[in-house]
């Protein structure tokens, strides 16, 4: 069996293989839909079906885990993923594809589950900010690569599923090689915590403003692949272009995610987070008044990446910070339901949003969203 440190870029590869999968798999369909002529309502309501899958698996993932461990969550996780991803291109149907869309969105939770909550339980409060920055980089670096199979399209429709299964296979299966754990179990005096449904709310109690970077993430992560595409070609831009623009998003948090985990870890989560958040915010502000020219939102992506594209790793670990070590399984899970909510109301307020303001800019929904987030983290009382 391999080391803990071997143990560690096994999970940090798993997230980086899940994190392109999930990157190519929303530009993807939203483009063969859109060409199909699928209206974007529609297309931002399909969309979700990767984050329904995730909080459908969310609510039974703890119970599993304590009693079996990381590894057969895990492994079950990737391979629901590549072979889901392996069938896509069987039957072209909108109702497969959203089975399969929530399958892998189950495999995806339950991979991210696992892997998120096997590095928080064992970093120290020392380095934990780097660990999980490593973890948010990584995840970037693949849903960095991700949008670029779209180009595969040209060559055939199937070769873009084919590739992300075959390599979620390969990097799944050294997860055979590790040795399984299990979460730390401890006897808590507070009885409201010994059912599931008891320390989600004791958690929310506790982290609830912690949770609020994973929705921010998960709206920008979803909109932007699923919602900007069609935005992209209704203002104009090519198919081409907005497949180099789209990762620019995730390549900007490879730059910034290890610094701003570093430095959170010095200066405290909450700072840096009201930092980004804010930045980030008048990055999305300048686009929309540029969005015709693609050098800027080349740009503006980049720039935007760098600063809000660190949301879920700075979030996990100001949950991280904030929870008992036996609340962390039930935190990382609510992290994950956040995520989700973010990344369902992402497609469907952005389809929403370009049929019925077809004249305003795609952006100033973006804006309006993190308005909201800084002003909850501002005014919340320092604990």
């Amino acid at each position: 069996m391999v080391s803990a440190k071997t143990r560690f870029w096994i999970l940090i590869a798993l997230v980086t293989v899940s994190g392109f999968s999930q990157g190519m798999l929303l530009p993807l369909l939203s483009v063969i839909l859109e060409q199909h002529g699928v209206p974007s309502s529609v297309n931002g309501l399909h969309a979700t079906g990767l984050y329904i899958g995730v909080l459908l698996a969310s609510p039974f993932m703890e119970k599993p885990m304590q009693r079996f461990g990381f590894k057969p969550v895990i492994i079950v996780g990737g391979m629901l993923v590549f072979i889901s991803l392996a069938l896509f291109p069987f039957w072209k149907a909108l109702w497969f594809w959203f089975i399969l869309r929530v399958t892998v969105g189950i495999g995806d939770q339950m991979l991210h589950f696992g892997t998120q909550t096997w590095i928080t339980t064992t970093a120290t409060k020392e380095t934990r900010g780097r660990s999980i920055a490593y973890y948010g980089m990584f995840f970037g670096l693949g849903f960095t690569l991700g949008p670029l199979m779209t180009q595969l399209l040209d060559v055939h429709e199937a070769l873009p599923f084919i590739v992300s299964a075959v390599l979620s296979m390969l990097v799944w299966s050294s997860m055979l090689f590790v040795r399984n754990t299990w979460p730390e179990q401890e006897i808590d005096t507070v009885r409201t915590t010994n059912s599931s449904f008891g320390r989600f709310l004791q958690t929310g109690k506790i982290a609830w403003v912690a949770l609020l970077p994973g929705f921010g993430y998960g709206f920008l992560e979803a909109s932007l692949h699923s919602i900007f595409p069609i935005y992209g070609m209704r203002i104009g831009h090519d198919v081409d272009i907005l497949s180099l623009i789209i990762p620019c998003f995730a390549a900007g948090s490879l730059i910034t995610q290890l610094p701003l985990g570093m430095l959170s870890d010095r200066f405290g989560r909450r700072n840096i987070l009201l930092f980004v958040l804010t930045a980030g915010m008048a990055c999305f502000a300048l686009a929309a008044t540029l969005e015709s020219s693609p050098v800027a939102l080349f740009i503006l992506f980049t720039l935007s990446g760098m600063l809000v594209g660190s949301l879920f790793s700075l979030g996990i670990s100001y949950m991280t910070d904030l929870l008992p070590g036996n609340l962390l399984p039930a935190g990382n899970l609510m992290v994950g339901i956040t995520f989700s909510l973010g990344s369902i109301s992402g497609p469907l307020l952005g389809g929403w949003y370009v049929d019925m303001f077809p004249g305003a800019s795609f952006f100033y929904l973006i804006v309006a969203i993190l308005i909201v987030i800084i002003l909850a983290i501002y005014f919340k009382q320092r604990s």
